[in-house]
């Protein structure tokens, strides 16, 4: 079983800690990045906190959730060695981790229900990264340069 880091904001909160509850059920352990709340708090935070512990090796794969998975991902990424995916269904679950190698999946509580959350999380943590042509293309994303405006 993984040792999964999992974080959300305020709108991402209740589906994080169904999946976190989940996560449990399977034999995960999870290290819980926060919020545990619904008083208004930014994504950004969260998406780090969850991302730095997956590139310290402090935890194997992430869990990020807000509102959309998107805001929370983009920063998640901004993490060097981090490859943070949104993913709305169990096929973009499984082909982030097939293709993509992703190390954090990222839903949105307001799109995406409970059960399709666990669905989409457990293929995601199922899959593996099929190397091959994959290979050269995660090395290309690996290597970009971090965007110098956000320096």
């Amino acid at each position: 079983m993984a040792l999964i880091a999992a974080g959300a904001d305020h709108a991402g909160v209740q589906l994080k800690d169904v999946l976190v509850a989940h996560l449990r059920e399977l034999g995960h352990d999870v290290v819980d990045c926060g919020t545990h709340g619904l008083d208004r708090v930014d994504y950004p935070d969260f998406g780090e906190a969850v991302a730095r512990k997956v590139a310290a090796g402090e935890a194997e794969l992430g869990l990020c959730v807000c509102g959309t998975g998107i805001g929370i991902a983009i920063a998640a990424n901004k993490v060097p060695g981090v490859r943070a995916a949104t993913v709305h269904d169990v096929t973009s679950a499984r082909l982030t981790r097939e293709h993509n190698d992703a190390n954090v999946i990222c839903l949105g509580e307001r799109l995406v229900g409970p059960e399709l959350a666990k669905e989409s999380l457990e293929a995601f943590l199922e899959a593996t990264f099929e190397e091959g042509r994959h290979v050269a293309r995660v090395a290309k994303i690996d290597a970009l340069l971090p965007n110098e405006s956000a320096q």
